[in-house]
């Protein structure tokens, strides 16, 4: 068989050259020693039919876990995606995240679009970077889908992988298997001509462990890649006699693609299919550039994926046995000078048990160095000792009695402990036991007044020795090193105004001997003034005196700023909602002078045009819905229905701006999209911060042809031989969202009869309920039969999809319906 053949000879080749040959077809072999070449598929002893029966389950679970981690992975790249394109809203548009998470579904459900391929398309007009001219020139050139979605997945999943082979898993999974790959690496080029496997997707685990490291001279297709320092490929590598990773499972074609940036190459992207390569292509072909950039700059910023299992299995197995202890333990790296003497240690590793014994939180101890966290521990005969000399010796030291100890803000605290420290290969794992609570209950008790920002003091009124702790230094604007200041002396560096105060303080605990507290502020050395709340009380001794006096100061300076602004906030809120009705009137009267809430039919040569609107149910949700219909010089009549997003004066005021600009515009006899796309300018210059929705129709009487264009609004609804269906075909961004957008095109000759419906989002959203189903529903009530010799037939049917419109969102509605005489 082929796998029990002598490897055939490799000439010159280096002796650790990860590919042996095959002597009976010249593709290339595992290496002498492995286990493919130990052990053929004669050698192994047949499976029995229970075995077969538990392999088959173990491989469908195998399956199923795979599927699953496959879809995570995918999720948490598109949450990515959509977090940019969140940003970009919030940026540009002032929303907040929330609002424009919102604003994303929207405008995909009115685009008819999934909510990824809006954000990616959002991405590539607001980034305009390579993957975007990519995507354009793509669908220029070919007219298929833009792979826009594709490759932002795929950047956006290999810019947050962890290491190299996360990103070559994203790579594959997000932008190369939809091209026909089966498998992708990603190689480190070295600086003595060597290669590594940074990273793999689509192999088999033990085909990369056996490439890891390819000498220098191999004529691997990364190599001949990195000697070209351009993209080479290949129909077969087997055929051109250039080993590779996982050559015998896929023996189709291949790409290796230079990796770099700034102009330095720093490694190859190799691409694997399982057939036959793909047509080549200019778009293709900067696809796999973009790509193979992501892959450069992964390997420069992230760490390879290739570490030695080995230490990380002894360092997992570790890392599981100090997690199940119950006592607090710490892993320890050993830090090496220059003589390779170990200086310190590195706090690797925290178990779930882990308590500090001074009460610090887990994160001020975990990635600090063991000096840093604990200096004490380098006095003589102290734990550093003991550390040092478990790792030099490999004997494991034990103690039911240890004095352990810690320096927090200047306070030395020492806790009694049995330790327990012990090597395992180059770690050291340090476990204690505390014995007493005391040392964690002061260092809790000292965090809390920090954290208050809470000063104690003590003051000796015979000996005139003061004690202060740091937080009352820090408090005062003193270094550690300046002398306390006395209580008497308090006066001196309080406010002027504050100076009978001070007073009555100092008369109630000094003269009267009872506990008292007071505010005011006090001038600190550095000149800053704080709101100060003090407490104190006096220690009367055996003679009936006072003969200390202890306390806190506290800082309420942020209390006292709030209870400020809380006042002046209660003022500005009784003026604010006087402007917020007065606002809500302006805009209703502004809409109402622009928009009457009904107007009677208005005849425009063979079209009869009729309108309603129905306002916001809350009267402060003065929205921005439009409408307009009007004869043009050119004999053609302008329809059209707006929405500005928003409510209030704001977007009554857009309302007016964009339905006035769309006025003027259509008088230049341009199509229906062009003056759209002039309106997003118009929109996206002229106005503060606003978006907006619309569809705009051209109809010609002469032809009766109903040319249209629509900016993430919802599709006009034609009710013809009594079946009511959408306008579709046609697609475009809503107004203001970006600089400069493209808008398509639709067109449909009427009929005597037909019904033309354009209409807001406020007659069919429903919050429990999908945008499709609230369609169909406006599409089935819109089909009942109305009297057809009814003059008021148009009327009518505008009511009743009024009437019976089942959307819940208290949004003000506009309704325009045009009937073909």
């Amino acid at each position: 068989m082929r796998d029990s053949q002598p490897p055939r000879d490799v000439g010159n080749r280096p002796p650790h050259a990860p590919d042996h040959g095959d002597a009976s077809n010249g593709a290339p072999g595992p290496p002498p020693g492995s286990v493919i070449a130990q052990r053929g598929a004669a050698d192994r002893p047949p499976a029995g039919p229970a075995d077969a029966g538990v392999i088959g389950r173990l491989t469908s679970t195998v399956e199923r876990l795979r599927g699953e981690l496959a879809r995570a992975r995918a999720e948490a790249d598109g949450r990515a995606l959509l977090e940019l394109a969140k940003g970009i809203l919030v940026e540009r548009l002032g929303y907040g995240p929330a609002d424009a998470a919102r604003q994303l579904e929207d405008l995909a459900g009115q685009s008819n679009v999934s909510v990824l391929e809006l954000a990616a398309d959002l991405v590539n007009q607001a980034a305009r970077d390579r993957i975007a001219d990519i995507a354009r020139e793509f669908v220029a050139a070919t007219g298929e889908p833009s792979p826009a979605l594709r490759l932002r997945s795929a950047e956006t999943g290999m810019l947050g992988a962890g290491d190299v082979q996360a990103v070559a898993r994203s790579a594959l999974d997000h932008a190369l298997r939809p091209l026909g790959a089966s498998a992708v690496a990603i190689w480190s080029a070295n600086a003595d001509q060597s290669l590594t496997l940074a990273g793999s997707a689509g192999f088999d685990p033990q085909e990369a462990s056996l490439w890891r490291h390819v000498p220098p001279g191999v004529p691997t297709p990364a190599r001949q890649a990195l000697i070209a320092r351009a993209a080479t490929a290949y129909e077969s590598p087997a055929e051109a006699g250039l080993p590779s990773i996982g050559q015998r499972e896929i023996t189709g074609g291949r790409l290796a693609v230079p990796a770099g940036t700034g102009g330095r190459i720093t490694g190859v992207l190799e691409i694997c299919w399982p057939d036959a390569l793909p047509p080549r292509s200019q778009s293709l072909q900067r696809q796999f550039e973009a790509l193979a950039e992501l892959c450069a700059t992964a390997l420069e910023s992230r760490p390879a994926g290739g570490a030695d299992p080995e230490d990380a299995a002894r360092t997992t197995e570790l890392l599981e046995l100090v997690h199940g202890l119950p006592d607090p333990c710490l892993v320890l790296q050993p830090v090496f000078d220059a003589a390779d003497l170990p200086t310190d240690y590195l706090i690797k590793h925290l178990n779930p048990g882990f308590v500090d014994f001074a009460g610090r939180p887990r994160s001020v101890i975990a990635g600090a160095r063991l000096l840093e966290a604990y200096p004490l521990a380098a006095e003589p005969g102290g734990l550093l000792e003991k550390i040092e000399h478990v790792l030099a010796t490999g004997e494991s030291f034990r103690s039911s009695a240890m004095q352990l100890s810690a320096l927090v803000d200047g306070v030395p605290l020492t806790t009694e402990a049995a330790v327990d420290i012990s090597r395992h290969g180059a770690q050291v794992v340090l476990l204690w036991r505390a014995k007493d609570g005391a040392a964690r209950v002061a260092s809790l008790l000292q965090h809390a007044q920090r954290l208050g920002r809470i000063g104690g003091f003590e003051e000796n009124l015979r000996t005139g020795e003061i004690a202060w702790n740091d937080t009352l230094f820090d408090l005062h604007g003193l270094p550690l090193t300046a002398e306390p200041i006395p209580i008497e002396h308090l006066p001196a560096h309080a406010h002027p105004d504050d100076e009978h105060t001070i007073g009555r303080f100092l008369r109630t605990l000094l003269h009267h001997g009872r506990p008292t507290s007071t505010a005011f502020r006090l001038k600190r050395a550095d000149g800053i003034a704080r709101h100060i709340r003090v407490v104190a009380e006096p220690v009367i001794g055996a003679e009936g005196r006072i003969t200390a006096v202890r306390g806190a100061y506290q800082d309420v300076s942020a209390q006292h700023w709030t209870e400020v602004a809380l006042a002046a906030t209660r003022d500005q809120l009784a003026h604010s909602e006087q402007q917020s009705a007065e606002r809500s009137r302006l805009a209703l009267q502004l809409q109402h002078a622009i928009m009457p809430p009904s107007r009677g039919p208005l005849d425009l040569h063979d079209l009869r045009v009729a309108v309603r609107y129905r306002p916001a149910e809350k009267e402060h949700l003065v929205g921005g819905d439009w409408y307009d219909a009007l004869a043009l010089p050119t004999g053609q009549v302008l329809l059209c229905v707006g929405d500005v997003a928003g409510h209030g004066i704001d977007a009554a005021t857009g309302m007016v701006a964009l339905r006035n600009a769309l006025r003027g515009l259509a008088a230049t006899g341009a199509g229906p999209a062009q003056l759209l796309c002039w309106l997003n300018s118009v929109t996206h210059h002229l106005t503060d911060s606003v978006t907006a929705t619309a569809v705009c129709a051209l109809y010609d009487p002469q032809t009766k042809v109903l040319r249209w264009a629509k900016a993430g609004h919802l599709p006009p609804v034609l009710l013809r031989d009594g079946r009511a269906s959408e306008l579709s075909g046609v697609s475009g961004i809503l107004l203001g969202a970006i600089d400069q957008a493209d808008y398509e095109e639709g067109e449909l000759r009427m009929r005597s009869g037909d019904t033309l419906m354009m209409y807001t989002d406020g007659l069919i959203e429903r919050r429990d309920r999908s945008l499709q189903d609230s369609l169909d529903d406006l599409r089935a009530t819109a089909q009942k039969p109305q009297p057809s010799d009814d003059p008021a037939e148009l009327e009518h049917r505008l009511d009743h999809l009024l009437r019976y419109s089942s959307a819940d969102t208290d949004d003000d509605t506009c309704l325009i319906g045009i009937k073909i005489r």
